[in-house]
Order: C-alpha cells, then structure tokens, then sequence
C-alpha cells in the first residue's frame, strides 16, 4: 500500500498556551499547505489540540481557531489537568478515532523544529511507522537540567530500557502504530519508552531546539522527577532485583559481622569496644531500609493506580 498522499494529523498538547497557540496553528497550517502542494500529505490533513485543563483562555483561542480555518482545526478540553502524557494518549488515541494514516506530536511553543516535519514525512514514506525526534544539542537547557537528563537517560539505559539520549515526544506514529497504542489500557503508560519496546520499524530525525519566545515552559521539578519515576517503575523491575541483591549482600555481611565479634568475645577474650561503629553502621542500614521501601512504595503505587482502573482523563468536550 502506497503511502503517498497520506492523511497526516498532527496533535498539540496544551497546557496555558493561549499567548502562542494561534500563532503556532498558522505555523503549522502553511507547513501543512506546503506538503499537501508537493504531494507529501492529503488535504484532508488536520491539526488536533488536547487542552490539558488550561486556566486561561486556551480553548477559546481552539474555537476561534475552529471558526476560521473549519475541519482543519479539531481538539478536545478536558475537565481539569492530567498531565503531558495523557495529553499526548489522548490526542494519539483522539485521531485515531476520527481518522489519519500518520499522527506527528509537537510542543504547542514550537522550540521543536517545525521544518523537520517533512523529514518525519519521508521516513514514514520510505517504511518506518515510528520516526522519533532527537535533539542535536540542549543548548537551551539550563546546567540542572542537563545533568539530570543526562542521568536519567544513563540509568534507564542501566536498567534495561534502551531509549536513545535526548529523545522526545517530538515523533511520527503511524496508523498501525496507533492501533497497537489502543490495545494498552495501562494508566501510567511511559510513551518514549513504550514506541521504542514495540518493535516496530522505527527512523530518527535529528533537529535543534529554539528557545522559548513567549510564555515560559510547563515542566518543572516535580513534574520531571515525577515523569522520570514513572518512566522507570513502567518498563524495569531491575530496582526490585538490586533491593533483593542488596538484601541478601546485607544478610551475609551481618552473619560475618556477629561471627567476627564472637570470635572477638569468646576467643580472644577481648569484648568488642565501637559504639561510634554501631551507630553508624545503625544509620546507613536504617537509611538504607527507607530507600528500599521508598523504590518499592514507587511499584505499589503503579499497582494502586492500575489496579483501581480509573479513566486515564476525562474529555468536557471535543471538536471532530
């Protein structure tokens, strides 16, 4: 089957855009326009937004937006904030109800490179059904964050999940892909890593960041650490096997430990003297206990949330 001509749908999740969201939906329109004139898209192709429980104006913006440009301009509201990801789910699994051959993810302040969608476009082209975009450099990013995105992407190497270094949610995915994303109702999906371990025939676009010109960016500590965890505890219970594997080195160290201070006491007739040992030692064990418990409250939690089955967000309204 040619993939010519295909329909493309690109989603935006929005979160407190309304400064930029007009300007970003014309960006993207004459981009759209460009590839339907060279024959790369269908002109059937639309741009769906997911507003993520915005305060502003947000999805007044949407709905002008709807009364201008018609069928090009598609989206749903929801009822309060859920989060980047579930944006993204719902805006993913929101065209795959409504129709598209391709769906590429892009940040609604466009600091992703909007020119790099035709590249996406010809990979899917030539064949792949996921084409993730990797950025060149994080020369916008601040020293914090560079360190920490260095290290998270370091670890979840570490522990099994094998996503490429400064992969983001800037990606094509195509209607098979989509299909396969429907068949997981799981709450807390992780999606970079979820279309990296689904095997499909995955390309790569590199592009640069620009820096944000308008607004400021909606990630912060908390909602990165949180997106980390998340991203950790969905795909390895390799922290589950270092616990156990940190237990059982405990255990043993501690039966040489007691076989070493009765040898002290009971052959040596020396009773063992280092009560500033023993409450160190008392210390770093008690600590150490807490972040066990802490890594395994994190997978309970996953349970908890999964368990209860609760609707990952719920749409107030939607513009098909």
């Amino acid at each position: 089957m040619s993939r010519q001509y295909s329909k493309l749908a690109i989603i935006i999740p929005c979160f407190n855009e309304e400064p930029v969201i007009q300007s970003t939906v014309e960006t993207l329109l004459s981009i759209m326009d460009g590839l339907i004139l060279n024959g790369k898209i269908s002109d059937t192709s639309y741009i769906y937004l997911i507003d993520d429980g915005s305060k502003d104006n947000t999805w007044k913006v949407i709905e002008k937006l709807r009364q201008i440009y018609g069928d090009k301009i598609k989206g749903t509201k929801f009822i309060r904030n859920y989060g980047n990801q579930k944006a993204l789910i719902a805006g993913l699994l929101g065209v795959r109800e409504i129709g598209c051959d391709c769906v590429i993810s892009i940040d609604a302040d466009l600091q992703q490179d909007e020119n790099s969608i035709e590249k996406f476009i010809d990979e899917f082209h030539n064949g792949a059904d996921i084409v993730s975009g990797i950025r060149n450099n994080r020369k916008t990013d601040s020293l914090f964050k560079k360190t920490t995105a260095f290290c998270f992407y370091k670890l979840m190497n570490i522990l099994g999940v094998k996503i490429p270094p400064n992969h983001s949610d800037f990606r094509l995915v195509s209607k098979h892909g989509l299909d396969i994303l429907a068949q997981y109702p799981e709450e807390g999906l992780f999606l970079r890593g979820f279309f990296h371990e689904i095997g499909l025939k995955t390309a790569y676009v590199y592009f640069d960041v620009k820096p944000r010109l308008i607004g400021k960016s909606k990630f912060n500590f908390f909602s990165l650490t949180s997106l980390a965890l998340n991203g950790i505890t969905a795909f390895s219970i390799v922290p589950l096997r270092i616990i156990a594997a940190v237990g059982v080195i405990t255990v043993i160290g501690s039966i040489m430990l007691t076989l070493e201070v009765l040898f002290e006491k009971y052959i040596l007739h020396n009773a063992p003297s280092g009560w500033a040992t023993l409450v160190i030692l008392l210390a770093f064990f008690g600590g150490l206990q807490i972040f066990c418990l802490g890594i395994i409250g994190e997978y309970l939690g996953q349970i908890f949330n999964e368990v209860k089955a609760r609707p990952r967000y719920i749409k107030e309204i939607e513009l098909k």
